[in-house]
């Protein structure tokens, strides 16, 4: 039976800080420190991993590490954001890097924050490393434990010879083994989910109940319920259902899902949604998806 496990970003990358760092900044000889805290006094998000490391060309500094399921719009501003906050709180220089997990369009990802207002210029460059585009052999021959669990979402790792590879290494090591569930999270994407039963040998259900997968889809039902302390009992219920369900259509299928919301929207029935919201965990496919949300609407 799969165990409740810490799959945090900062548990990932503590599994191997100094090749993760070597691999994020790619300076050869740079040594990770201490992993920091980087919840900061004047914002209440906290960015993801903070390392502190050094290098005998650039000497002390951190390595900023922001991980994002999906590239938003606003990120350019937040790397500028945490990069200063950072600089701010431990007094040392920050490379900042910009992690996506999930590809959510064909649309050129930028690599700087750019603003000049009367002639004065604010400019932040950082890092980018798109999941999608990374090679799954690094993940393998590095080695990159923290990368394990990303390898279907890999570049060469959608296929059920791949993600066997990867779930033979988790399983071997027990400081691994319990990110299996991290991985099935991803396999979905890549799998049949009947495939990512078999080759994990549980059931989804089990799936559900980790701690990635919890986090993931109750970010939509937190924000659906801070909406509904204002506007009525029923009301905000809806609303809940509606956030969570635009949050799971976004991470499972990017914007072709999120085109389903105004049909999913015209529905008022709370059964109906709560029913909506459990099957995009488990269909496959957005054409799956609207065949339910069809039986919904008559």
């Amino acid at each position: 039976m799969i165990k409740p496990a810490d799959v945090s970003t900062k548990r990932l990358i503590s599994l191997a800080p100094d090749n993760w760092v070597k691999w994020v900044t790619q300076i050869p000889d740079i040594v990770a420190g201490e992993i920091l805290n980087s919840e900061f006094q004047w914002i209440s998000r906290e960015s993801d991993v903070l390392i502190r490391v050094e290098s005998p060309q650039y000497g002390k500094f951190l390595v900023l590490n922001e991980l994002q399921l999906r590239y938003k719009p606003e990120m350019p501003r937040r790397m500028r954001a945490y990069a200063a906050l950072a600089e701010e709180k431990y007094n040392l220089p920050t490379y900042p890097v910009l992690i996506n997990i999930l590809k959510a369009s064909d649309a050129e990802i930028p690599t700087s924050y750019e603003l000049n207002i009367a002639g004065l210029r604010a400019i932040q460059d950082y890092r980018v490393i798109n999941l999608w585009e990374v090679d799954v052999n690094i993940a393998f021959a590095q080695p990159l434990p923290s990368l394990l669990p990303f390898v279907p979402i890999l570049k060469g790792g959608d296929n059920e010879s791949t993600i066997r590879d990867a779930l033979r290494i988790l399983r071997a090591d027990e400081q691994l083994n319990q990110l299996e569930t991290v991985l099935g999270f991803f396999a979905t994407f890549v799998l049949d989910s009947a495939i990512v039963q078999q080759i994990l040998r549980w059931d989804m259900a089990l799936l559900e109940q980790s701690p990635w997968y919890q986090e993931i889809f109750s970010k939509g039902e937190a924000r659906g319920e801070a909406r509904g302390e204002a506007r009525g009992e029923l009301r905000g219920r809806k609303e809940e259902l509606y956030s969570g369900i635009e949050l799971a259509l976004e991470i499972k299928f990017g914007n072709q899902g999120l085109e389903l919301m105004p049909i999913i929207s015209q529905i008022t029935d709370l059964q109906k949604l709560k029913a909506i919201q459990q099957a995009i965990k488990t269909v496959n496919t957005v054409n799956e998806l609207q065949q339910i949300l069809s039986t919904n609407l008559t």
